[in-house]
This record gives structure tokens, C-alpha cells and sequence, in this order.
């Protein structure tokens, strides 16, 4: 049968419906995941289309996700991040929602108090046990929607659950029922999809969801989980590993729409934000991120990062404020007690200071030379030097304008005779074994000699 595709606008024989494989043994990839090895990328050739969706967005596990992996958020931190969030994301709400859980009298707690707020975005979900208790539960709270485990591999099915994939699929399918019957929109979690048999276990079982979704009148979301972080971005992959191959998958042989598919990714091989930017390419309209990336061993997709991800793709921000990053980042550091890693790209103390000479004196004839944007505008963290053995009379030059904050027309060059006095000064650190860098306080002092000197002189 031939009829026009809704995705591609053309004309497409009907594709193959593809049904639930049962096997005796799970499939586990061995040939790709030997365990023993590092994992394997195996390419087959096939390309799929990029398909951007017309609308993109961000969504946020920081009280879920990134609370599996640190100490809990004080009720108070959560209102105060959540603030922060609506914030970020702006009046058109491209940080569109945001998950917890509700085991606890202290997560109810903190998300009473974030509805009370009566923010539009980030919509505030859930995620549950799979028990119609928790359903009601997420209802009585009014809660439209909430996050189930459907676990999708083999290495889960088999291993961790001890059933068949048709009784894995059975049971999953009557926990979205129950979700159905007391009304709340089931948002899918496809734990470990990365590792699962694809044509023969998750598109029959996301065919089945999608049925559920059109008798009922509700809409089933889709979370591809890629929980070990194996997912690969590069055109060509072989699935199960190939994102743009699932997602394109999910479009085209499970008839999922864009708008209710969404990717959640972690960071064990250093790709969770290029796999995250390769979903929305591919037809993918949500991507779901922690702040700071923290999350489950190397931690989720950084929020922050997608803020930028996006503005390259759309050419703007769309009304969110990156500038709040900084607050957010600064407030994990004073109130919460959790330090970033200093070479953090957009929060990291280190994001935008240099060390090396070459560098300064760039910064110091233009800072474009050396800043990636113009930090102060858009995340009100201005660039700064830290004066090492290396960082010569211009990087110390740099340091005075910033830490003294100099109008242009008191801007000291590095010939200047002050600078000359702290490169003396410096260069007699480091050549009597000194190894650390200068501090800020150290050369306010150096350089607060000079003038008493200099003012004696005079």
C-alpha cells in the first residue's frame, strides 16, 4: 500500500509492522558489549534524513534524576532552583517541565510548594512506582503527568526482572493502563534502550503504547533512555547504538510524534550533550537534562549546555536569560555546598580565565581574540587572568584593568611601570621554587606597596 508519509511529505509504501520477538535466550549484543572490552561502534551505512522539529524544548530531572546521586535538596533549595528555572527557561517556557518525585512527605512538600508559586513553566511532573496507589496518588495531587520504568532491554528483562519480553511487555502495558484509568498522561521511561533488541522488542511495544494513546485520547510520551550513556551521533551506526537511527525509528515504524518524544542521556563516554544536540536534529522535541549535569555516575545532560545548544540551532534564545546559570551555578556553591569542577564549560570557575601569556595579551588587545562570546553580556561573568609564571606583563596587565574594574582611559599596557614592578615581583616567586599561582589577594598587596612607594617618592 502506498500513501503519503506525515514526516517526510512523500509518497511511501506502508512500512512493515513489526511484532514482538520472543527468544529463549536474551540478546545481549556480546559482539558489540563484550563487557570485558571496551564497547564496540559498528557501522551498517544506512542514513536517515535530519528532520529538526518545528519546535524544540528542554525539560529537567535536577529533583529526580540528580537527586539519585547526591545528598536530597532541602525543601528550600528546591523552591529556590525551581524559581531559578522559571527564570532560565523565560516567558515562552523553552525549559517547558520539570520532574520529581513524591515518595516522601519532603518531596511532597517541595512540590506543593512550587505549584503554589503558580509558574506556568517548567510544568511540574512526577515519577512514580508503578502501583495505581502512586497513580491516584499523582492525581490527588493534580499532577497531569508522571514517569514510568519500562525497563526495554534484554539485559533488564532477563536479568534484573527475570521475565520474557512478553511478559515484560504485558506488564508494562496494564501499568499504563492504570495510568489511563484514573487520567494521568503516562510519560514512558525506555530504560537502557541503547542496549535493547529495537525491531523486536521496543518498536512492537511502542506500537502497542501508541494504540493505548489513540483509543484513550491521551498522550503517551516516549523517554528514549540512553542509561549507560552508549549512544553514538555519527551518521551510519548500526542500531542499537545509533541515535539519529532510534529516533528516526521511533517516527517512522512506531508512529511517534516529535512532541512526544524526548531523549534523557548520560555522560560515561563524554557525548551526552552531542548526542542530546543529534536527537533534536533528528526529530526529537524534548531533551531531558539535570542542572550542572549531575545525575547518575558521570551525571545526565547539562542543562546549561542545552541553553547554548539551542541558541546556536535556533539562532536565539527565545527568551530565556542565560545570565541566571551563573546565579544557579553561585548558589550551588555558596548555599548548597557542591563545588563545580573549575574547567566546567559556562559555570566552571575556569570557563572563561586564562593562564597563558599569548592569551593575555590577546584579551588585552580584544577580548574577542580569546573569549568564546561576550561572557559579561550573556552570562555576567567577565573574563579574567590568573598570573602564573606564564602569564607574562600582559596577563598581568589584564589582571589590574579586571580586578580594579579600569575605565579605558585608566587602562594600564603592559609596559606600563606598575606592571613592570608585579613581573619583577612575580618572576622572583617562581624562580625561588614557587609552584601555585598568584593569588588575587597576594597581588592587591604587591601592588598596594607600589603605590605607598610611589607616593613616598613623590
Amino acid at each position: 500500500m502506498i500513501e503519503p508519509n506525515k514526516h517526510s511529505n512523500l509518497l511511501e509504501q506502508d512500512p512493515y509492522k513489526y511484532k514482538l520477538q520472543e527468544v529463549a535466550e536474551p540478546n545481549l549484543y556480546r559482539d558489540i558489549f563484550p563487557y570485558t572490552e571496551v564497547p564496540k561502534i559498528p557501522f551498517n551505512h544506512r542514513l536517515v534524513p535530519i528532520g529538526m522539529p518545528e519546535k524544540i524544548w528542554i525539560t529537567d530531572t535536577t529533583f529526580r534524576d540528580g537527586q539519585q546521586s547526591r545528598a536530597p535538596y532541602t525543601v528550600e533549595q528546591i523552591v529556590d532552583l525551581y524559581k531559578m528555572l522559571h527564570r532560565l527557561g523565560g516567558p515562552n517556557g523553552i525549559i517547558r517541565q520539570t520532574e520529581f518525585f513524591i515518595y516522601s512527605k519532603l518531596d511532597r512538600e517541595a512540590v506543593s510548594k512550587c505549584m503554589d508559586l503558580g509558574y506556568d513553566f517548567p510544568e511540574i511532573t512526577s515519577w512514580i512506582r508503578a502501583t495505581k496507589e502512586d497513580f491516584q496518588l499523582v492525581k490527588d495531587m493534580g499532577i497531569k503527568e508522571t514517569g514510568i520504568l519500562v525497563s526495554c532491554s534484554d539485559y533488564h528483562i532477563f536479568k534484573k526482572l527475570g521475565k520474557t519480553r512478553k511478559q515484560a511487555m504485558d506488564s508494562y502495558l496494564s501499568v499504563v493502563a492504570q495510568a489511563l484509568e484514573v487520567g494521568v498522561q503516562p510519560r514512558c521511561h525506555l530504560e537502557d534502550i541503547t542496549r535493547a533488541d529495537y525491531y523486536s522488542f521496543v518498536v512492537p511495544f511502542v506500537n502497542q503504547l501508541m494504540a493505548m494513546s489513540k483509543e484513550s485520547g491521551i498522550p503517551i510520551k516516549i523517554r528514549a533512555c540512553d542509561t549507560m550513556g552508549y549512544g553514538i551521533p555519527f551518521s551510519g551506526v548500526a542500531l542499537p547504538r545509533s541515535v539519529p537511527g532510534l529516533i528516526y525509528g521511533f517516527q517512522h515504524y512506531a508512529d511517534v510524534p516529535s512532541e512526544l518524544l524526548e531523549w534523557h542521556g548520560h555522560n560515561d563516554f563524554n557525548k551526552a550533550v552531542i548526542n542530546a544536540t543529534v536527537a533534536w536534529l533528528y526529530g526529537c522535541s524534548a531533551i531531558n537534562c539535570s542542572l550542572l549535569g549531575i545525575g547518575e555516575r558521570t551525571g545526565n545532560i547539562p542543562l546549561e549546555s542545552m541553553v547554548f545548544e539551542y541558541a546556536s540551532l535556533r539562532g536565539a534564545f527565545d527568551g530565556m536569560d542565560p545570565t541566571v546559570i551563573t546565579e544557579i551555578a553561585e548558589y550551588y556553591d555558596k548555599k548548597i555546598g557542591y563545588h563545580v569542577p573549575p574547567m566546567t564549560p559556562f559555570v566552571g570557575k575556569n570557563f572563561n580565565l586564562t593562564r597563558a601569556g599569548i592569551h593575555a595579551d590577546g584579551l588585552l588587545k580584544d577580548e574577542e581574540i580569546y573569549n568564546i562570546f561576550d561572557t559579561k553580556l550573556l552570562l555576567n561573568r567577565t573574563p579574567v587572568v590568573a598570573v602564573s609564571k606564564t602569564s607574562g606583563s600582559a596577563g598581568i596587565a589584564y589582571w589590574i584593568n579586571s580586578y580594579y574594574d579600569l575605565p579605558d582611559e585608566k587602562k594600564v599596557s603592559k609596559n606600563n611601570p606598575l606592571v613592570k614592578y608585579v613581573k619583577e615581583w612575580v618572576d622572583k616567586e617562581y624562580s625561588n621554587g614557587r609552584t601555585t599561582n598568584i593569588s588575587d589577594k597576594e597581588l592587591a598587596s604587591v601592588i598596594e606597596e607600589y603605590n605607598l612607594s610611589f607616593e613616598k617618592k613623590a
